[in-house]
C-alpha cells in the first residue's frame, strides 16, 4: 500500500504522523511518501526518512493522494480539497466539536478513522492515552507559567515557600489527564483537589495519592465551592466521541479571583468551561471575567520530540494493520473498528451520530 505523511498545518503543530523508525518498519512491505520537512519540528530530517526507506515529496498533494494518509491533527479547511473517495485517513479528528470538518468528510467520501475513538474491550483508549498523559502534565506546567504576574496571572508560586501557602489546583475529572496533572501538581507542592463523578475512580486515586490529594465527588455545589478558590483550574473531562459537558458556567468564572488561570484540556471536544474557547500556541491565552484562559487544543505539539515518538509507539501496530489489510483490518480488529467515524458519506460512530442527528 502507498502511505502518505503530510506536514501538519495547524498553528505551531510540530508533530508528525510517522517517525523514521515507523517508516522503516512499514517500508518492508509498503511505500511511504513523506512531505519534505514534515518531521523537522520533531527533530527528524528528510535524510533520516530517506535512510529509513521513505520517498520525500515536495508538496502536500503528493502525500494526500495515497491510499492511506497518516496525520496527527484533523484536516484544516485548506486541506479539505485533498479529501477524496477510496482514501483512508487515520488521525485525531474530534468531530463532535467540528461540524464543518464532519460535513467535509461526509461530502468527500473519505473513510475517516479517529485515533481518539479507537477503544479496547475494557474501555481503554490506547491512541488517546499517550497524548492525554502529555497534555495532563503540560497543563500544570503551563498553568504555573501563566500564574506569573508578567503573564497576566495572580503572581502565585504553586509550591509556595515557608511561611506562605502554596497555590491551589482544582482538577475537573480524574481520568488519565486529571491523574497526570495531579502528579505534576503534587510534585510541585501545590494543594490539589480532583473532582470526579465515578466513586470507583476516586477510590483508585486514593490508593495512588493517599492524603496528598483531596478527592471530591462531583456535584454542582462541590464544583462551585472548589472553583471559586482555585488558583489554577484544569478541565479534564472526556466522554468518548462526544462534546464535553459544561461544568463551570460563566457566572461561576466571575466569582474566581482576578488573575486565576483556567486550562481546559478537553477544548478540542468542546471543553467543560463555558468561557473557554480554542486558542493557539501563537496566541495561547486571553483574559475574560478577569481570569486568564488557556485553550490550546494541541498542547502536546509544544513537546514534539517526545510526543511524536510516544504517539507512534501506540499508533504503529494499527497503521501496519491498515496498510496490510486495508478496510479488512476493521473486521479483524474490533478496537480499530470503533475508531471508524465516517465511511461512504455516512457517520458511523454512535457518539458522533448523536451530536449531528440532522446529518445522519
Amino acid at each position: 500500500m502507498e502511505i502518505g505523511v503530510p506536514k501538519e498545518t495547524k498553528d505551531q503543530e510540530f508533530r508528525v504522523g510517522l517517525t523514521p523508525n515507523s517508516v522503516q518498519a512499514l517500508s518492508r512491505n509498503h511505500t511511504v511518501f513523506v512531505e519534505t520537512n514534515a518531521g523537522m519540528g520533531s527533530g527528524f530530517t528528510d535524510q533520516e526518512y530517506c535512510a529509513a526507506g521513505a520517498k520525500i515529496v515536495i508538496n502536500a498533494a503528493e502525500t494526500w493522494n495515497k491510499e492511506l494518509v497518516v496525520k496527527v491533527k484533523e484536516p484544516l479547511k485548506n486541506e479539505y480539497q485533498y479529501l477524496r473517495p477510496k482514501q483512508l485517513l487515520f488521525t485525531y479528528l474530534h468531530l463532535a466539536a467540528d461540524r464543518y470538518l464532519t460535513e467535509a468528510l461526509i461530502k468527500s467520501g473519505t473513510t475517516a478513522i479517529a485515533y481518539e475513538t479507537v477503544e479496547l474491550s475494557h474501555g481503554m483508549l490506547p491512541l488517546l492515552t499517550p497524548m492525554s498523559i502529555i497534555a495532563g502534565r503540560l497543563s500544570v506546567q503551563f498553568g504555573a507559567r501563566y500564574l506569573e504576574k508578567q503573564q497576566g496571572g495572580r503572581g502565585v508560586l504553586l509550591c509556595g515557600v515557608p511561611g506562605v501557602s502554596p497555590g491551589k489546583v482544582v482538577i475537573l475529572g480524574g481520568g488519565v489527564v486529571g491523574t497526570e496533572a495531579a502528579k505534576i501538581a503534587v510534585g510541585m507542592g501545590a494543594k490539589v483537589q480532583i473532582i470526579d463523578i465515578n466513586v470507583e475512580r476516586l477510590n483508585y486515586l486514593e490508593s495512588l495519592f493517599g492524603s496528598r490529594v483531596e478527592l471530591l465527588y462531583s456535584t454542582p455545589a462541590q464544583i462551585e465551592w472548589a472553583v471559586v478558590n482555585a488558583d489554577l483550574l484544569i478541565g479534564a473531562v472526556l466522554i468518548v466521541g462526544k462534546k464535553a459537558p459544561v461544568l463551570v458556567s460563566r457566572s461561576l468564572v466571575t466569582q474566581m479571583r482576578p488573575g486565576s488561570v483556567i486550562i481546559d484540556v478537553a477544548v478540542d471536544q468542546g471543553g467543560c468551561i463555558q468561557t473557554l474557547r480554542p486558542t493557539s500556541h501563537t496566541q495561547p491565552t486571553y483574559v475574560e471575567e478577569g481570569v486568564v484562559h488557556f485553550g490550546v487544543p494541541n498542547m502536546p505539539g509544544a513537546v514534539p520530540w517526545t510526543a511524536t515518538q510516544a504517539l507512534n509507539n501506540s499508533t504503529l501496530p494499527y497503521i501496519m494493520q491498515l496498510a496490510d489489510g486495508g478496510l479488512a483490518a476493521l473486521a479483524e480488529n474490533q478496537a480499530l473498528a470503533k475508531g471508524l467515524n465516517i465511511q461512504n458519506g455516512q457517520i458511523i460512530h454512535p457518539a458522533v451520530q448523536e451530536v449531528f442527528q440532522d446529518l445522519v
